[in-house]
């Protein structure tokens, strides 16, 4: 009994360190300016936001490679089974264990875009 409680609130503290807090620097990188050009980014600088925001939200339960453990399933192939307008769906509102809003706005329409390309 004591070893089940024990594994519920190690699990429970893993989803809540997954669902931690925003980084505030890097929402303020978001509307930053390239310093060398002094314009704003671009769609190239939003794939590799995409990628960057997706290693710091999303590693922690679906694996460093995206192949999935435990409940969380695989998202390095999940453009293959889900429509971008899919997994942006699932990135607002959540789905099974997974809760939604970690990731919202422009970037979560970045992340969507990124994992769709994932075959």
């Amino acid at each position: 009994m004591n070893k089940k409680l024990l594994a519920v609130i190690f699990g429970a503290g893993l989803m809540l360190a997954a669902c931690g807090g925003g980084n505030d620097e890097a929402n303020d990188n978001d509307t930053a300016t390239d310093t060398d050009t002094g314009t704003a980014p671009t769609t190239e600088n939003a794939s590799a936001d995409a990628e960057k925001i997706v290693s710091s939200k999303c590693i922690s339960c679906h694996g460093g490679n995206l192949e999935g453990q435990g409940n969380f399933p695989a998202l390095n192939d999940v453009g293959s089974r889900l429509s971008e307008d899919e997994i942006l769906n699932v990135i607002e509102n959540g789905r099974g264990a997974m809760p939604g809003g970690l990731v919202t706005g422009e970037e979560a329409q970045a992340v969507a875009a990124w994992l769709a390309a994932k075959k």
